[in-house]
């Protein structure tokens, strides 16, 4: 798809990958802006082929069709006010990967009647294997979901969900879950090491093992479950240890732990709304 102009609100490390995908991708480099105020994320930039760079964001959206905003969510009401007129002119279509801050409190900081894409990109996409949601809001055009969808299609999957309530779902499952991931790992790693391993063994034996394991659910067409069937012997090692598991109720574990997760990103979203 040809790209119209983007402009970057903000150059830190995910604003640089979903830029390098971009890239990557054949977008043309001088179609691409990116500001920030701090000159060491500018300089980070120049990793990158010749794109436009300022401390300005006046100058970023001046002429961009698409606006992304990469900024914290601590601050991102101070920069959408500060944007807002200067969009007399313009009608960009806004995407925020700023976490817990809904379309609604966005479109009315930005003056309203804004073309909002709100999504959930995960740490993942660093490395250009992020799973990202997005969620549109009325004055998206179809045009602007297929763009959307292409930007953050750089980095990894892009899936859609209907309601924006999904999207605290989604921060359970994917925006949060590489670190349950990482945890899984860590344990493992410790266990092996507890038993007898050198650390440097029970490391790249778990890494390689998770890699491999994720390998085959996004490659073969065959569901978890019945991954894990196949590779379950009865009465074997493998047997042994996921019957330990379930008799953990990791299974209701994980529902209370997503769960939590869902409520406090519900929590953030609120106090972001109150401040």
């Amino acid at each position: 798809m040809s790209l119209p102009t983007i402009a970057f609100i903000g150059g830190g490390n995910m604003a640089a990958s979903i830029l390098g995908g971009l890239i990557a991708s054949g977008v043309d480099p001088s179609r691409l802006w990116a500001s920030d105020p701090n000159p060491e994320s500018l300089t980070a930039l120049q990793a990158l082929p010749p794109i436009n760079t300022t401390a300005n964001n006046a100058d970023a959206i001046a002429a961009a069709d698409i606006v992304v905003l990469a900024v914290k969510p601590q601050i991102m009401a101070t920069v959408a006010k500060a944007i807002a007129p200067l969009l007399a002119d313009t009608q960009p279509l806004f995407i925020s990967i700023a976490a817990g801050i809904t379309s609604a409190s966005l479109d009315q900081w930005l003056g309203g009647k804004q073309a909002i894409v709100r999504c959930m990109p995960n740490t993942p996409a660093l490395v250009q294997t992020g799973a990202t949601a997005l969620f549109a809001n009325n004055q998206v055009s179809d045009l602007q979901r297929q763009q959307a969808q292409h930007i953050l299609e750089a980095v990894g999957i892009a899936m859609w969900v209907e309601q924006e309530a999904e999207l605290d779902i989604v921060t359970a499952i994917s925006g949060s879950g590489p670190a349950y991931f990482f945890l899984v790992m860590e344990a493992m790693q410790a266990a092996g090491r507890e038993m007898g391993l050198s650390a440097e063994v029970a490391e790249k034996l778990t890494l390689q093992t998770a890699l491999g394991a994720a390998k085959m659910a996004t490659q073969g067409g065959v569901d978890a479950a019945e991954l894990r069937r196949r590779v379950t012997s009865p009465n074997g090692t493998t047997e042994r240890a996921l019957g330990i598991f379930e008799e953990g109720d990791l299974r209701g574990l994980f529902l209370s732990a997503l769960t939590g997760a869902k409520l406090r990103s519900e929590e953030l979203a609120k106090e972001l709304e109150d401040n």
